[in-house]
């Protein structure tokens, strides 16, 4: 059940939100989508849930296309919350749950099990509003998986939310992902796309400019970051050659450079001169890799 994306692209007027996109995202397997804002990222996922039409070429799921018909296999978690705030929770659930084709007896059991789960068991009666913005963003999430979808979008997931939420959501996306889902999110964050992914996409301007497995990215990118910590002075590495980046810090210096050859080289010229504390060679980070191919910081 793969979900397939074949020259997609989606006009609004003149503008082109996502410009002849193709990909592939494998059944059971969790995908991240980076890109800063207007990349073309909301738009994707409003085509692949059926809400908005492309322009050119097709979405489907397991080969068929997206419409009325494959809703209730998909779970969405939309960036802009949209609950209705005088509505309590349970009320609020069983409604939209419904709409998905659940019995209310199965309703019921799933959210004890969710709010259980989140540790909120007293909110099932409590009006949305009255929840704090952290809150309301973990009943939107149990809205988005109560009917267990093959395919979950999530848009943003994690923003606005404290590291302890952040925590716990990351569990529960962890947990479907093992338990079968096929999960698509979107971040701003770098760490997290990281650490969940194995699959991702940088998006830029509509169109992809990194695409494929995270490790494969990583080493096709070619450069490391060189972290050292000496006792010593190491502002002259900012010219040593093969470093393409350098920032003092203020226990040592972190470097990017070329490859490992070049840390073998500094290593040798820096033994003798001191004591040094640390000397790690580290994988390039999303970031480095995101800054290189859309010339611009994420934050």
């Amino acid at each position: 059940m793969a979900l397939q994306l074949e020259h997609v692209t989606k006009r609004f007027g003149k503008f082109t939100a996502v410009d002849n996109f193709s990909i592939s995202i494998p059944e059971k397997e969790m995908f991240g989508f980076l890109g800063a804002n207007g990349a073309g990222k909301t738009t994707t996922f409003r085509m692949i849930l059926g809400l908005i039409d492309p322009s050119e070429g097709k979405v489907t799921w397991d080969g068929k296309p997206i419409d009325y018909s494959t809703s209730p296999l998909i779970g969405y978690l939309p960036e802009e919350r949209g609950l209705y705030p005088k509505l309590k929770v349970k009320d609020q659930i069983v409604y939209l749950a419904r709409l998905r084709g659940m019995q209310k007896q199965d309703i019921l059991k799933e959210l004890t099990y969710w709010l259980n789960r989140f540790k909120v068991p007293e909110y099932a009666d409590k009006k949305v509003e009255e929840l704090s913005k952290g809150n309301q963003q973990k009943i939107q999430f149990i809205t988005a998986v109560i009917h267990k979808p093959k395919l979950l979008i999530l848009d943003e997931p994690f923003s606005g939310l404290d590291p302890l939420n952040v925590e716990q959501l990351k569990d529960a996306v962890l947990d479907l992902k093992e338990s079968g889902t096929t999960i698509v999110f979107s971040s701003h964050r770098m760490e997290h796309v990281e650490e969940m992914c194995e699959n991702l996409c940088i998006m830029h301007k509509g169109k992809p400019v990194v695409q494929g497995k995270l490790k494969e990215i990583k080493r096709a990118f070619g450069k490391k970051n060189l972290v050292i910590h000496a006792d010593f002075n190491l502002e002259f590495l900012k010219n040593y050659p093969g470093v393409t980046k350098a920032r003092l810090t203020t226990e040592g210096i972190q470097l990017q450079i070329e490859g490992e050859n070049v840390a073998e080289a500094i290593l040798k010229d820096l033994v003798g001169n001191g004591f040094i504390r640390k000397f790690v060679l580290e994988e390039p980070s999303l970031n480095d890799i995101f800054i290189e191919k859309v010339g611009a910081s994420y934050e």
